[in-house]
């Protein structure tokens, strides 16, 4: 895996950490989330198996970590590509959550993550990388809900947080 460097705090101050050692410390992190709405469907997607945690679960359209001197939006626009093919839509800023979560494998995400919304998918089109994201579906929030209630252990925990605990902030509005 190559070293990627992502903005966290150690002592209480901003510095570049190696992403893998922020998760195994459980060092709070910047992080950045993507939903692409179509009407009242979310698109989500199915992390690759070779994911290092939460392989195989289905999560929000897109989420990842700047890197470090990284702007947020850049990074949005950066991954929705990467991860899905997508591009030249406007990731909309909803406003900041923070969640520690137990994503296994001895590793916790905690995270200060700056979400986004999109609205606009006209003439969408997603080519999902294999390597990031082994499928994607477009799904409604109540449906994802009931889902999500019936098969927790098929979510990541992040999507269930958000949805939970955020969902009025980054859809309602």
């Amino acid at each position: 895996m190559t070293e990627i460097m992502i903005p966290a705090w150690v002592d209480g101050t901003l510095q570049p950490v190696e992403k893998l050692e922020a998760h195994l410390r459980g060092l709070r992190h910047k992080a950045v989330s993507v939903f692409v709405m179509d009407g009242d469907t979310l698109l989500i997607q199915r992390r690759a198996l070779e994911k290092y945690h939460t392989p195989g679960l289905w999560a929000n359209t897109c989420c990842t970590h700047p890197a470090w001197d990284e702007a947020d939006l850049d990074c949005a626009h950066r991954r929705l590509n990467e991860e899905l093919g997508i591009s030249d839509v406007t990731p909309l800023p909803r406003g900041q959550v923070e969640y520690r979560a137990d994503v296994g494998g001895g590793l916790i995400e905690h995270e200060l993550v700056e979400v986004f919304l999109v609205k606009e998918t006209d003439d969408l089109h997603i080519a999902a990388n294999p390597d990031e994201v082994m499928d994607t579906r477009w799904i409604s929030l109540d449906d994802l809900r009931s889902e999500i209630a019936q098969n927790p252990e098929q979510f990541t925990p992040w999507l269930r947080i958000y949805l939970d605990q955020h969902s009025e902030m980054i859809f309602g509005g």
